[in-house]
């Protein structure tokens, strides 16, 4: 991506899930205690981290919502968990199989996601300051806008496109397309931000977005794209290109 395109782009398309919100990592590995593995809360953050390009490759073959969906998630993360090492791939398969209706009771993640993470609020507040649309676009279960608003950043978003109410899910870019239309942005102008490169990039290039990756731990170093930290160093670039501008 030319580095002058983020002088020119005026609307953010947010992915949530590891983007905006982070999930709750002490109750996870106070969790997996309860099931015969012993981590820290920031251990387990890391192999999270780790497993996403595992992840992403196999959400090219299957939904992201399906109903293994969530297991095949817990069992790559905790192949990346350091504690695990022990564990069998029979015994990962079995642990993730038991953890995640804990985790997700009734196929719902309301509980799941409940941290904003750092440097979300102030980057949101300074974007809006400087007149940027916000459009958050997730693949998730109904539930994603409940969790905005209880987190606090609702007020942030001109609209928020959850997948289960669109009936498209990323990569498909029917859901970038609606929220195009629906909000009426500008591709050209458009960037999309997520953690998932065959869910959130690949998806936003179909639909004539370009894309920039969320890879806090430099896991993806042989992606074609943009990659940042957090949405703190993507709000720090834009808003570098904007003070240029305005010198």
């Amino acid at each position: 991506m030319n580095s002058t395109f983020y002088s020119q782009i005026n609307t953010l398309f947010l992915d949530v899930g590891n983007t905006l919100v982070a999930m709750d990592f002490p109750w996870i590995a106070k969790e997996l205690a309860y099931l015969g593995i012993a981590c820290q809360a920031r251990e387990l953050q890391r192999a999270e981290a780790a497993a996403r390009p595992i992840i992403s490759d196999g959400f090219k073959r299957w939904s992201t919502e399906g109903k293994d969906a969530f297991v095949f998630y817990l069992e790559t993360v905790l192949s990346c968990l350091s504690a695990a090492v022990e564990h069998d791939s029979w015994q990962i398969k079995d642990i993730a199989q038991r953890l995640a209706p804990v985790l997700r009771p009734d196929g719902e993640s309301d509980r799941l996601w409940s941290t904003v993470i750092p440097g979300v609020l102030e980057s949101l507040k300074a974007l809006k300051a400087i007149g940027f649309k916000l459009v958050a676009v997730s693949n998730s279960d109904g539930t994603v806008e409940g969790i905005l608003v209880r987190l606090g950043i609702r007020p942030y978003f001109d609209a928020v496109y959850d997948s289960r109410l669109v009936g498209f899910e990323k990569p498909d870019p029917r859901i970038f397309l609606h929220a195009i239309e629906q909000s009426d942005a500008d591709p050209d102008n458009t960037l999309h931000v997520g953690d998932l490169y065959n869910i959130d990039v690949v998806g936003a290039r179909a639909a004539g977005i370009q894309a920039v990756l969320i890879d806090p731990f430099d896991d993806w170093c042989d992606v074609d794209c943009d990659r940042v930290r957090d949405l703190s160093e993507l709000a720090g670039r834009i808003l570098n290109f904007e003070l240029k501008d305005q010198a």
